[in-house]
């Protein structure tokens, strides 16, 4: 790699640890630590705990307006494979936008249209408006999308070196790359069976996003790219993976909530059946607060083609204990439930 390349591709280095700076369309943070990064929760009695005294999730049930199209058009409900594959195109084009440039299009049409008397184009625009600056706030300004300060804080203190990672519904591979950039040496394998994960949503990562790890040389802190990292990406359906316990962590960030409870002993069995004895398993929810809901309902159109649930971290831990993990560690992030787990 030539310099000039480097320097487009690689525009952070350990000189840079400490700062964080908004580019278009999210934000840099190599900042270590924080006092809002993860929050654990008290120690719980897991076999104590009973579905009685906490509830059930909350269900997202406000459909995208192109997944009831689809369903009156083919008179049936919207195939999950499909659902996701429209997720998933509707999702990676608000990380490709510069939110910012967005808005102030969408207010100059407001404008013309609220002058011609158009009054579907102005709140058309107008909830363009609302959307554009929702994300930027949650996803640039806040970073609650990625989080990297706190999945840092999440992964932190694994008994792991050169780890073998699976990461099931992989989506953009992020937390793969977080991973492999706090235990260096290692191999992650992505899985998700919509090849617009492998060739856009991870493929088209940014080159120039850079991950705060560490020198495995020195033990310092160290500044880490996707391409410097080994990873594959393969599209199958999970129930069609022939690996066996090999992996050391087993991953999954946003997959259990969109499993009715009849489906969730059959998912969490499928973290079970490739992770190492002694191995860590890892998992994330959206949390159940007033935000994630407002979140949803701004971005109906964008997120909500399949079945999807909001969850406490009491009910993630809940539902992985029922189901024969040991709960190493639960707590939040900004907008996730997070538990460490072990299969028991």
């Amino acid at each position: 790699m030539d310099i000039t390349t480097q320097q487009a591709t690689h525009p952070y280095s350990e000189a840079d640890i400490g700062k964080t700076r908004l580019e278009p369309t999210y934000r840099v943070d190599l900042r270590p630590d924080g006092k809002d990064v993860f929050y654990d929760e008290p120690s719980i009695d897991w076999s104590a705990l009973s579905w009685k005294q906490i509830g059930r999730p909350y269900r997202v049930e406000r459909w995208s307006k192109e997944k009831l199209a689809w369903e009156k058009e083919h008179d049936q409900t919207l195939p999950v494979k499909t659902s996701w594959e429209m997720f998933n195109r509707a999702f990676q084009q608000m990380f490709d936008e510069d939110a910012l440039a967005k808005r102030k299009e969408a207010l100059a049409h407001l404008g013309k249209s609220l002058g011609t008397f158009h009054l579907h184009e102005a709140q058309e625009a107008f909830d363009e408006i609302v959307q554009a600056t929702y994300w930027n706030q949650a996803h640039r300004i806040e970073d609650a999308i990625w989080d990297p300060r706190g999945k840092r804080a999440l992964f932190s203190g694994l008994d792991v070196k050169k780890p073998e990672i699976l990461f099931l519904g992989a989506a953009d591979g992020y937390e793969a790359m977080q991973l492999l950039a706090m235990y260096p040496g290692g191999h992650a394998v992505l899985v998700d069976y919509d090849d617009y994960c492998r060739t856009h949503r991870f493929g088209q990562f940014p080159e120039a996003y850079p991950f705060l790890g560490v020198n495995p040389a020195s033990g310092a802190p160290k500044v880490w790219y996707r391409d410097e990292m080994n990873i594959d990406f393969e599209v199958a359906d999970i129930r069609d993976l022939t690996y066996g316990r090999q992996f050391d962590i087993v991953l999954s960030i946003g997959l259990l909530e969109h499993f009715p409870d009849e489906y969730k002993p059959w998912a969490l069995e499928q973290h079970r059946r490739f992770v190492k004895p002694g191995g860590y398993v890892i998992m994330t929810t959206p949390r159940i607060q007033l935000r994630s809901k407002i979140f949803y309902t701004i971005f109906a159109d964008v997120m909500n083609f399949a079945y999807r649930e909001l969850m406490d971290v009491t009910h993630l831990g809940l539902y992985a204990y029922e189901n024969g993990f040991e709960i190493l560690r639960h707590g939040r992030i900004k907008a996730h439930n997070g538990v460490i787990a072990r299969a028991r």
